[in-house]
Parts: structure tokens; sequence; C-alpha cells
């Protein structure tokens, strides 16, 4: 082995890169400016960013996610023109491949996780439901306590935490009980035939049109829906000014206590069901008609 080769090969290869990098010395300090402003820029970019989200969304959260993705993009470009000030291209063509194929496999891998996540953001922005609203989605009903960019979090009314995520919300109907700051009470009563209409009519309306926490703008309405099998049914419905289900259950127990009162002060009958029991073959006969068979063979009638 010559010595005096392999030295000589070695002050080439050292001489030759010294002197590209006399030749990048430019291009380096460009790249560091570069760096340097686009890094400032990146952080005025993401408060400015985070004020004009403040004032669309009041979710701070999503806020605050929107103005890192804005500032990451940012010192994504800004790495990007640096690297090809030092003409580093492939090694951006590289990281840009290597990106698309990562960002492929994570959609894949992660894609409940995302559709959870975008709908969180799309719920965020349409706003169908809000902390303390009462709702009913998916068979539960209760109190949004939390809604998050994965989840949202409801308290049933029987004391339960229920975590929904958010593509089970964005894509089911929602029942928003909050959405006009009251409730509407529906309670069916049923009376005999032989009642006078009209007169128990307006007994009901004036048993209920009182009672606290209702409505003030919207009437108590009472009127009569169908014929039942043993009754004559009506429909009292009211407005609670409130959509409290507290309050809610309180109006509705008031509103029976009242109507049962008030029918038992004027004598108007609220009819237990009637059923009419049959006990010949062919039909037709009472049960005193119907003959029993006795131990000789023979029928006598009860």
């Amino acid at each position: 082995m010559d010595i005096k080769k392999i030295s000589d090969l070695i002050s080439e290869k050292l001489t030759y890169w010294l002197e590209s990098l006399i030749k990048l010395l430019p291009n380096i300090f460009l790249a560091v400016v570069v760096l340097v402003l686009g890094l400032f820029i990146a952080k005025f970019i993401r408060k400015i960013a985070h004020k004009l989200f403040a004032k669309v969304s009041k979710n701070i959260t999503l806020n605050n996610l929107f103005s890192s993705i804005v500032y990451l993009t940012v010192i994504g470009i800004v790495i990007f023109t640096v690297l090809s000030i030092l003409k580093l291209d492939k090694a951006v063509t590289s990281i840009l491949a290597g990106a698309g194929i990562l960002g492929l496999a994570l959609a894949f891998a992660f894609q409940d996780i995302a559709a959870n996540f975008m709908s969180g953001i799309f719920i965020s922005f349409r706003k169908p439901l809000r902390v303390g609203d009462i709702v009913e989605v998916k068979d539960y009903m209760g109190k949004i306590t939390e809604v998050n960019l994965r989840d949202t979090v409801m308290e049933t009314f029987k004391g339960q935490v229920v975590i929904i995520p958010n593509k089970e919300v964005f894509q089911n109907p929602i029942e928003n009980y909050s959405h006009i700051r009251k409730r509407r009470f529906d309670l069916t009563v049923g009376v005999s035939y032989g009642e006078d209409l009209e007169k128990v009519q307006k007994i009901t309306y004036d048993a209920v049109k009182d009672i606290p926490d209702l409505s003030e703008e919207d009437e108590v309405k009472v009127f009569f829906t169908e014929f039942g099998d043993s009754s004559i049914n009506l429909s009292v419905r009211m407005w609670v000014n409130t959509p409290e289900q507290s309050v809610y259950n309180k109006v509705g127990s008031e509103a029976i206590i009242r109507i049962k009162k008030a029918y038992d002060a004027n004598e108007i009958v609220i009819p237990f069901p009637i059923r009419t029991l049959d006990f010949g073959i062919k039909g037709g006969l009472p049960l005193n008609e119907v003959p029993i068979q006795i131990s000789n063979g023979t029928e006598k009638k009860q």
C-alpha cells in the first residue's frame, strides 16, 4: 500500500470539500438569515391566527389547535426554503415522499380517531350543542358537561357520566331541549263518556293555567284527541319556562295533582279500563250461563 497515494487522495478530498464549503458560505449565511426571520414570522402569524380564530370560535382548545397548525405550516415552509437555498433538493424530495407515506399509513391506522377529531371540529363550528344544554343523543338524555375535539361528555339525569364519540354525535339526530330555552309538557287525561266535554275542558284549563314556572308567552292548550276504549281522551299542553329537568318534572307533577283535585270537586269521572269477558266457545255467553261439566256426565248451569 502506497502511503503517499493515500495521503494525496485524502488531501485532494479535503481540498474539494473546503472549496465547496467556501463556495457555499453565502448560501449558508442566507439560509441562517431566512431561518431566523422565518421563526419570528411564524410566531407572529400564530398570534394573528389565534386572534382571528377567537373571533369565529369560543373553543379555546380548537383555537390553539388551528393556530398551532398555521404555525407548523409556516415552519415547514421555512425549513423547505432553507434546504432549497443549501441546494439540498434531493433531501427535500425525500422528506416530502416520506411524509406522504407516513401520513397515508397514519390515516389508515387511526381513521376512527381522525373521524372523531374532524367531527369535533365541525361540532365546534356548527355548535348544535353547548356546555349546559339538555340534549338527547343516541338514546342518552342529559346535560352536556364537556365538548372536546374527540368526544362529548354528558351527565344523565340518573347521575351517570356518558362519553359519546363525536362521530356518533355528528352523524346522528340531536334533540336539543335548551335551544329555545323552554320545554313543552304534554299530559294525556281520560274522562267518562257521560261527561260534559266543554265543562271538562274549562275545568282542566282553569286547574293548570296558573302553575308556577309556566311560560308567560305561551298559553296552555287543552283539546280532545280521541275516543278511547273506555274514555274520551284530552291532551293538556303546557310550556315550561326553563329546559331544566327538575322544573319540568315538578310542573308535570303539579298539573296531575291539580287536575285530579278539580275533577273530584266537580264529580268528573276518570274511568278505569273496562274489559268484557266472553266465556262461550262461540261467543255471546256471560259467566253465569256457561255450563259446568259434573262427574256423572251431565251438565248444569251456574
